[in-house]
């Protein structure tokens, strides 16, 4: 009898049902959608936060502080350390080795141009070097990689050419008005002293900051003519990162405070401090430091987006429960006769409640299915709509959606169970 009055109830009032159904779906499917990118937000913001660059910076441990103007390091050749270059391929055998994007090496070199002399930055890199790790494995990494918002006007200038083919800044460009196919004599500091080169512009560099006033030349070729063949001046490295918290910002003082458990957990996580700890491991000798301008912005953004989620979930489940707040207090409004009935034959009050609670129950079951279907392409549309790639979907978000869905039906359904709790039966039954 209980299921039969059950069934007669969503056959009569089918149109009403439905509006429920809608009210539910609506807000679980903005659940779904929030959920699903929300778990998922952490990794595709590090990659788009990859794209302005770098976000660690591995530089030799040096006794004596540089000294850089304007991009230029004014330190003495014969008292600046370096990086050996064939350390470099333990940068991809770290623990979290497959969050390491892509890395570029920095040899700083100082060279005089123009009639003037005047000295500007001459900085070997790779640009887009196929590496081979100890593993077997081939990488491609390099500036391009790291530094993918480079406009180049020209063309790149390969890694294996050292007949003196340059990338220069658009500012050090437009000052000396020289175009792609130009060529320069530069005069290169050296321990020999100075010496002369001429490059030929192969391309023009719009980059923004520093390096629109340098020249870039492959890494090998300005070893060859500083003579400081295998070494470089700096790495920048760019690694998926997880936001820092209280942990990883006592680990990034301190390591050692840390207790064993807690070192475990802070190692074990792909924050940038562990990361840069890791790294360091791999190549003594080596200070490994966070460009923070990056790595904070992770954390900011993503609480924030987060935040946004949130209150956009609750603001939907609270408009959903209102809905059917309205539309099973009318329910109970226009079948207080048939409730007044039920209890004037005896039926517990209790019996009464958990009718229409498992009518709210079952309207949360299936508009939390509907609107979970419906969330996971919402979610979809996010993904490719701003960060051009799909939502994986997430076996943990379906009973999270059915459960929430189900408690705002039932929230919904408070105002009606108090309703019918002091409804009194002689009074309906008397058309009062």
């Amino acid at each position: 009898m209980f299921w039969r009055m059950i069934s007669k109830s969503f056959i009569r009032e089918f149109r009403r049902k439905l509006l429920a159904f809608a009210a539910v779906a609506f807000s679980a499917s903005l659940v779904t959608a929030m959920l699903s990118v929300s778990l998922d937000i952490g990794d595709k913001i590090s990659r788009e936060l990859k794209t302005y660059g770098a976000n660690l910076l591995m530089e030799p441990q040096m006794d004596t502080l540089p000294v850089k103007i304007g991009g230029i390091d004014y330190n003495p050749l014969a008292e600046r350390q370096y990086i050996e270059e064939e350390e470099l391929p333990k940068i991809k055998m770290i623990f979290w080795r497959h969050n390491i994007v892509g890395f570029a090496p920095y040899l700083e070199g100082v060279a005089g141009i123009g009639d003037t002399r005047e000295k500007v930055a001459l900085i070997g890199t790779w640009f887009e070097k196929e590496l081979e790790l100890p593993t077997g494995e081939k990488i491609i990494t390099g500036v391009k990689q790291i530094k993918p918002w480079w406009e180049i006007h020209g063309n790149w200038v390969k890694d294996d050419d050292n007949s003196g083919d340059a990338l220069v800044g658009i500012q050090l460009a437009n000052s000396m008005a020289l175009k792609p196919g130009d060529k320069i004599e530069v005069q290169v500091e050296t321990l020999e002293g100075l010496k002369r080169r001429k490059l030929r512009v192969a391309g023009i560099v719009n980059a923004g900051g520093q390096d629109d006033q340098n020249i870039f030349v492959p890494l090998s070729y300005l070893q060859e003519i500083m003579n400081l063949k295998g070494k470089v001046s700096k790495v920048e490295v760019s690694a998926l990162t997880t936001p820092e918290n209280e942990l990883a910002r006592k680990a990034a003082k301190d390591p050692d405070s840390l207790t064993p458990e807690e070192f475990e957990r802070w190692y074990c996580t792909a924050y940038v401090s562990a990361i840069a700890y890791q790294l360091e491991e791999a190549i003594p000798g080596t200070k490994v430091k966070a460009i923070r301008q990056v790595s904070q912005s992770e954390g900011k953004i993503l609480k924030k987006i987060q935040l946004l989620m949130l209150v956009v979930s609750l603001a939907a489940l609270i408009s959903s429960a209102l809905g059917i707040s309205s539309l099973m207090t009318t329910n109970v409004l226009q079948r207080s006769k048939e409730i007044g009935l039920l209890k004037g034959l005896g039926a517990q009050v209790l019996a009464v409640v958990a009718l229409f609670l498992t009518e709210a129950v079952i309207v949360g079951l299936v508009g939390g299915l509907a609107g979970y279907l419906v969330g996971l392409g919402f979610a979809q549309m996010v993904g490719y709509t701003v960060f051009g790639s799909s939502v994986p979907i997430k076996i943990l978000v379906f009973p999270l959606v059915l459960l929430v869905a189900v408690v705002t039906a039932l929230a919904g359904s408070l105002a009606a169970v108090r309703l019918i709790i002091r409804l009194n039966p002689a009074e309906v039954l008397h058309g009062r």
